[in-house]
């Protein structure tokens, strides 16, 4: 295997569904859609090192985390042509954890500043990413150029939930005060 065939050097390439011999531009949506799920993926996987010893419920967070960049990979491949989708089950067993790890903190009673320690500065700009390539997918499915199933809908726009439950979470382990922003005149 190579890394590159030069076959799309003049801003083409093939999707899995592409009809045979048939290219397709790197501008089309479908393509900033899965650069913004890639993106997101990679951000997830920096944040799964900074893991350590950090676990919900008694499982590690990496698990979690990798987890989540297996889905976003299925969301990929659904986005790129691929006969695949995230269950709704998935997403309900999300949704689970999210509530466990809410029913866990302090209420939310503001906007927070992010920051805290490194692991929930980094899964807060996961969260920022992950709000974005959920904005595209959507962009994508309205568009009608590709049909995002409603269980990878739901799975992108619960992810920030999680992240942002994740991030909450490690800030609070590590006895990190949540701080509003003071808002300047």
């Amino acid at each position: 295997m190579t890394f590159f065939t030069g076959k799309g050097d003049v801003g083409t390439t093939k999707l899995f569904d592409s009809e045979s011999g048939v290219r397709v531009s790197k501008s089309s949506p479908i393509f900033e859609c899965l650069g913004q799920l890639d993106e997101l993926n990679g951000v997830v996987g920096w944040c799964k090192v900074a893991c350590e010893d950090f676990t919900v419920d008694s499982v590690p967070a990496r698990e979690i985390l990798l987890d989540v960049q297996n889905h976003l990979f299925t969301i990929q491949a659904e986005v790129a042509g691929a006969p695949k989708s995230i269950p709704q089950d998935d997403v309900d067993q999300m949704s689970a954890l999210i509530k466990r790890i809410e029913d866990s903190l302090p209420p939310v009673t503001s906007f927070l500043i992010a920051g805290g320690t490194e692991l929930s500065a980094r899964l807060d700009i996961a969260r920022a990413i992950s709000r974005r390539a959920e904005r595209r997918l959507v962009t994508l499915h309205e568009s009608g150029e590709r049909i995002v199933s409603s269980g990878s809908r739901a799975y992108a726009n619960r992810l920030s939930s999680l992240l942002y439950a994740l991030t909450r979470l490690e800030n609070n382990v590590a006895g990190i005060e949540e701080t509003p922003p003071t808002y300047t005149s």
